[in-house]
């Protein structure tokens, strides 16, 4: 079983996104495809496939253009992710992917051992600039300054962890660079998952007046009548998107 230069079989922990997750064991030389779509039995949600996050915390991400990796040590690697512990995280259109480079930093920031400085001091400021672009506050020469600071946290970090923890930033600036431009230059987060950079807004000719997205909002932030078009006032509104998930007529946009 396996490859030339993967031999056997490996041992995947897949989730997200996915109708069918769980721990599946597969002969090396599968694709990526194999395994969401056959095994994982797909998207669970509407949306379409959009990346997957591969090797745990310290993995890259891979996006749908490579859907037909072949999974083994060599192909992976080549992508900019690793085989790792065997994590397969799999994400849709509505995954915002600096959120996601965010996420996996955030754990691989805490779990430095802070022997060496590149790993203990260069996450945290990663981690800093992360949370700054996902609040609208990056600014230009931000994805520039992270990638230097990946490049020089993976030369100078003395383990696998530190060596490994830019991964996920690396590769989602590689593949969904656009998106962090979105989010520096246009203050727009474009899978809107960003709370601080998006808004909810009512379109009035949908609006039934049902008043439902009214009695879910937890801070009154929604005004109208019965069966009259109603308003959200953004100065109140927390962007919790109860409003969102509960209008039954598509009436409530997130922007």
């Amino acid at each position: 079983m396996g490859t030339e230069g993967s031999k056997g079989t490996k041992v995947f922990a897949v989730t997200g996104k996915v109708k069918r997750s769980g721990l599946v064991e597969i002969p090396m030389g599968k694709t990526l495809r194999d395994v969401i779509f056959d095994i994982g039995g797909g998207m669970k949600t509407d949306k379409e496939f959009k990346a997957v996050q591969m090797g745990g915390p310290s993995g890259g991400c891979i996006p749908k253009e490579l859907i037909d990796t072949v999974i083994d040590y060599k192909a992976l690697g080549a992508t900019g992710a690793i085989m790792g512990s065997g994590g397969m995280v799999v994400m849709d259109e509505s995954t915002c992917m600096v959120g996601m480079a965010k996420f996996f930093l955030d754990f691989t920031a805490k779990e430095s051992c802070g022997k060496c400085i590149h790993c203990r001091i260069g996450t945290k400021r990663m981690l800093e600039m992360l949370d700054r672009i996902t609040k609208g506050e990056g600014k230009e020469g931000d994805i520039e300054l992270l990638e230097e600071l990946c490049y020089s946290i993976k030369d100078g970090a003395l383990c696998g962890l530190g060596q490994t923890a830019p991964n996920p930033v690396l590769t989602t600036i590689k593949y969904f660079r656009d998106e962090y431009e979105a989010h520096i230059n246009d203050k727009k987060c474009p899978a809107g998952e960003c709370s601080d950079l998006i808004e909810y807004r009512i379109i009035k000719d949908k609006c039934r007046g049902c008043t439902l997205c009214a009695r879910n909002c937890p801070v009154d932030a929604i005004s109208g009548s019965v069966k009259q078009p109603h308003e959200i006032d953004t100065a109140k509104c927390i962007k919790c998107g109860k409003c969102y998930s509960s209008c039954k007529f598509d009436a409530i946009v997130k922007e």
